[in-house]
């Protein structure tokens, strides 16, 4: 984990981005991180 200000929220895996608040303007869902890395991890 990386702190960072201005309410940026990322997850990245492997220094790729699987999810960002910036990016999507909002929060994940539940699960949505956990099925973009399974998603990543199966090809």
């Amino acid at each position: 984990m990386i702190a960072s200000g201005g309410g940026v929220f990322e997850v990245t895996a492997d220094g790729e981005l699987v999810f960002s608040k910036r990016n999507m303007g909002r929060f994940p869902e539940d699960e949505e991180v956990l099925e973009a890395l399974r998603a990543r991890k199966t090809g």
